[in-house]
């Protein structure tokens, strides 16, 4: 394992003291709210409760009102209408949610998912000249657009009004000549939220095209937000927290059939159940074959025919972790022959027939491991496809910018990207963005930072506790679960090995024990057998495998203590 920052953080007592008083919270749970940066009472409970009545009012978004009289003059005159979206989990939905709205308006909607092996991301030429050819009066883009230039001018001068909404980053001072750009992340945007996702933009539309909260369209915003993995803060929270509940209550016969197939169907809806369990399954149909099978699924009333979709859905996501384990292999071997850590601050991998698919998630889980912004790209004659991925202080999409010269196109996030180059190109490529690393990154920063909470006693421990820190649940990108440190502990059993490297053994402070499980740190096993003492930090959870229901400790990392 890479050796971790703990950052723990620094009780604040008197804050913590009124946020307690004032809510009727302990100062454990209020600590956990300030190391949130919420810290006045009115705040903590708009967070807390974090429901429909707190929503942003959508009218505030760019270009909004353009948008909204656009829709209402394509009802009127009757225009014929395309949506164009993205293959991943958040532009499924985001199409799902618009085309099913805007078909209850009365209007004639088709769609164009691009093929993310065929066509990869963002709006093309292809999705033009098949609007041209269908009369197609009004486009609309989600989940991509805003940087879509020559496609947007050629659509206008086509005589088809563009609507944007998108929630990635400009390229440029410039925006696109469409009717309206709907974006929070515009550079003049005044909206008071930036981080909603693809699906959270066409939600916030819908919202302003029919003036209600949209209770029931809030399981697939929730869906796309998750997958999106965006921070769960403000409106996110919102979307996520509520959606959560509309989703273990859907009654679209698409999500019923994949939560069966999924094996969800008695368990809680959480985020890591959403993100580990159903958007993997949703993403895998575009990564292996069309993303058409994940969006008929969404949108099927037909429940014979949501099983049958579902079905293919868990088989190709088998498919997908098969090709997954076969490139992660591959790639780890690559970078023991190729790489030295040394120089390197940015891993740059190639390999011919690399399934382009599957690349972001393993480049992810290298740069997880490895704790370097990392690069795969899947080899050809000429032009290559890749996915970046990086780490907490290397914003990818601004080094993209800087390397866009030796790009043929790129786009995406602050952590995530995909890039086009051609092949004589890498090599250069690859010099230029280590370069850029080096000057950015300190050699603090390729160590990962954990950060916990507060320090607590085991005597602080019990089922009201951890009820209580349910509270703060979602948990996600920027809310995550509550972690702990408790100082100088002691083994009580032998640690066990159990199935995935998991670790677990009991531990005690001298006077309360409790059993602690580690996930994939069974080569910590035996540090602990060695150590006189060890720091932990945790977060305590209810154990309810088998009905048990008993408080446990789940390990986030250890630190083996010696006289």
């Amino acid at each position: 394992m890479i050796n971790r920052i703990w950052n723990i953080a620094k009780t604040q007592a008197h804050l913590s003291k009124v946020l307690s008083e004032e809510l009727g919270i302990s100062p454990i749970l209020a600590q956990v709210l300030l190391n949130r940066g919420i810290d006045k009472p009115l705040q903590a409970e708009r967070f807390l409760k974090a429901d429909a009545t707190m929503f942003l009012d959508p009218k505030d978004l760019p270009d909004i009102s353009k948008a909204v009289a656009r829709i209402k003059a394509a009802v009127k005159n009757k225009n014929k209408v395309m949506i164009f979206g993205d293959y991943d989990v958040d532009g499924i939905t985001s199409v799902a949610l618009l085309e099913s709205f805007l078909k209850g308006l009365g209007l004639s909607v088709i769609h164009y998912l691009p093929h993310r092996i065929k066509e990869g991301y963002g709006l093309n030429r292809a999705a033009v000249k098949t609007a041209k050819s269908k009369g197609i009066k009004l486009f609309i883009t989600v989940d991509c657009g805003t940087n879509s230039f020559e496609e947007v001018a050629e659509l206008q001068k086509a005589g088809i009004d563009v609507i944007v909404t998108d929630h990635h980053e400009q390229s440029s001072d410039k925006l696109p000549a469409a009717v309206a750009v709907i974006n929070p992340k515009r550079r003049d945007s005044k909206y008071g939220f930036r981080e909603l996702s693809g699906v959270g933009v066409v939600y916030k539309f819908l919202q302003a095209l029919s003036g209600q909260a949209l209770q029931d369209e809030l399981d697939l915003a929730c869906l796309g937000t998750i997958a999106d993995v965006v921070p769960l803060t403000d409106e996110n929270r919102i979307i996520t927290k509520q959606g959560l509940e509309q989703l273990s209550n859907t009654k679209r016969p698409g999500l019923l059939a994949l939560i069966e197939q999924s094996s969800l169907k008695k368990r809680p809806f959480t985020t890591t159940a959403v993100s580990y369990i159903l958007c993997p399954r949703l993403n895998a149909n575009g990564r292996m074959d069309s993303a058409e099978t994940s969006l008929e699924l969404i949108l099927s009333d037909s429940m014979p025919r949501a099983t049958e979709l579902a079905k293919l859905t868990n088989t190709n996501n088998q498919q997908r972790q098969k090709v997954e384990e076969r490139i992660l292999q591959e790639a780890q071997d690559l970078i023991q022959r190729e790489v030295n850590f040394k120089e390197h601050c940015v891993i740059v991998l190639g390999n011919e027939g690399w399934h382009q698919g599957v690349l972001g998630i393993v480049a992810s889980k290298l740069a997880d491991r490895f704790y370097r912004p990392t690069i795969l790209l899947s080899l050809s004659d000429g032009m290559c496809k890749g996915s970046c991925r990086s780490i907490k202080n290397f914003h990818i999409f601004q080094a993209l910018l800087e390397c866009e010269k030796l790009l043929s196109n790129f786009g995406g996030h602050s952590h995530a990207a995909g890039i086009l180059i051609h092949r004589d190109k890498i090599k250069e490529f690859k010099e230029a963005i280590n370069l850029i690393a080096r000057k950015k990154l300190t050699v603090e920063d390729f160590y990962p930072t954990v950060e916990a909470d507060m320090e607590l006693r085991f005597a602080d421990i019990n089922e009201a506790l951890i009820q209580e820190l349910e509270l703060m649940e979602p948990f996600g990108t920027g809310n995550p679960e509550a972690v702990f440190y408790t100082p100088n502990l002691k083994l009580k059993s032998k640690p066990q090995i159990l199935n995935r490297d998991t670790l677990k053994f009991w531990v005690t402070d001298g006077e309360f024990t409790y059993p602690a499980v580690g996930f994939r740190m069974s080569d910590l096993a035996e540090a602990l057998v060695c150590a006189d003492a060890f720091d932990m930090l945790y977060t305590p959870s209810i154990d309810g495998w088998q009905g048990r229901n008993a408080v446990q400790l789940e390990i986030k990392d250890i630190r083996p203590r010696r006289k």
